[in-house]
């Protein structure tokens, strides 16, 4: 168990192992030397929260349990011989590296050129489809979220203030309610396209590979 608050990946570090998380929140941040961070990514339960440490070696962030987690490392030499004895498992684990990128992207683009209101919007349905391709969503578009205002503002690069104010509007608007750790999307339609989403950077097509 890592403990919320906890660092799984250290920025500077060498990990010799790959760690996929099992159950929890933990989010890829960066920071500069004054102590100023940027979070660059949220991993759900089903995430290799580095595997990418394994062709590159030295960290350039680091990763954050979010909530209390539970995890499993798995050496890199293991990984070594798993896709050099499975090239399917290979393309795979290729893949969600992939899927990582295509995410930043999408929060490049949103924090880019998005509204607030737009922006947030996004996230949301983007972290409910992952929790629902995961298996963790439950019925009518509810969801755990455990995030603070302040992790949500951290994600989309506003302040909590502005992070209130932009969850006021979408009450207002009845696309989504967000108490105690539990979210839920009130009219799908409305609120994906208000967020302009289109979930196939996530890569859920059904296609061979």
């Amino acid at each position: 168990m890592v403990p919320a608050g906890s660092d799984l990946v250290k920025q500077g570090g060498r990990p010799a192992r790959s760690t996929l998380l099992l159950h929890g929140w933990a989010s890829r941040y960066s920071t500069l030397v004054d102590g100023r961070r940027q979070m660059l990514a949220l991993h759900i339960a089903g995430d290799f929260v580095d595997l990418h440490s394994y062709p590159l070696k030295v960290m350039d962030h680091s990763v954050g349990a979010l909530t209390d987690c539970t995890t499993v490392s798995i050496p890199h030499e293991r990984l070594r011989r798993l896709t050099e004895d499975d090239p399917h498992l290979g393309r795979v684990l290729w893949l969600m590296t992939l899927i990582d990128s295509a995410i930043l992207r999408k929060w490049l683009l949103g924090a880019g050129q998005q509204t607030a209101l737009e922006h947030a919007a996004h996230l949301y349905c983007e972290l409910y489809t992952r929790l629902d391709i995961a298996g963790i969503a439950k019925p009518d578009h509810c969801f755990a979220l455990p995030l603070s205002q302040a992790e949500f503002g951290d994600a989309l690069g506003i302040t909590p203030v502005h992070v209130s104010r932009t969850l006021s509007e979408l009450r207002a608007r009845n696309l989504l309610e967000w108490r105690r750790g539990k979210a839920q999307i009130l009219d799908w339609p409305k609120l994906s396209r208000l967020a302009e989403f289109d979930p196939v950077y996530l890569s859920i097509l059904d296609e061979p590979r």
